[in-house]
C-alpha cells in the first residue's frame, strides 16, 4: 500500500483501486484472524486467541467505517474538491499506519511463542 500514496488520488479510479485493495485486505485479515482466533484457543493459548480475536474485529471495524468514508469521499473527488483529496489521502495513511502497527504487533506475538 505504500507506493500507493504516490497516486495523486485526485481521480475515482484512484480511489477505486485503493479501496478495492483494502476491501481484499480485510476480507484476508478477517479470515486469517478468525482461524488464528480458533486455532490459539484450541491449542489453549487463550492471550493469543484474544489478540487474534482483536485483530479480526478491527478488520470489520475498517470496513465498516474507513471503506465507507472513501466511498463517500468519490463523489467530492469527481467535482474536483481538493478537501476531498487531501481527506482521501489521509484516510489511506491512516489506514497504512494502521496497518504498520498491526505487523509490528502480529511479529512481536508470533516471537513471543514458546512451543
Amino acid at each position: 500500500g505504500v507506493p500507493w500514496l504516490v497516486l495523486q488520488h485526485d481521480t475515482p479510479w484512484d480511489a477505486r483501486f485503493v479501496r478495492g485493495f483494502f476491501r481484499v485486505y480485510c476480507k484476508a485479515a478477517l479470515y486469517s484472524a478468525s482461524g488464528a482466533t480458533a486455532s490459539y484457543a484450541l491449542w489453549g493459548r487463550l492471550p493469543f486467541a484474544l489478540g487474534a480475536l482483536l485483530l479480526a474485529l478491527l478488520a470489520v471495524a475498517i470496513k465498516r467505517t474507513w471503506l465507507p468514508a472513501m466511498q463517500g469521499l468519490e463523489p467530492r473527488m469527481l467535482a474536483q474538491d481538493a478537501a476531498a483529496v487531501g481527506a482521501f489521502r489521509r484516510l489511506h495513511m491512516s489506514l497504512l499506519s494502521l496497518n504498520l502497527v498491526q505487523l509490528v504487533l502480529i511479529v512481536w506475538g508470533v516471537t513471543r511463542i514458546s512451543f
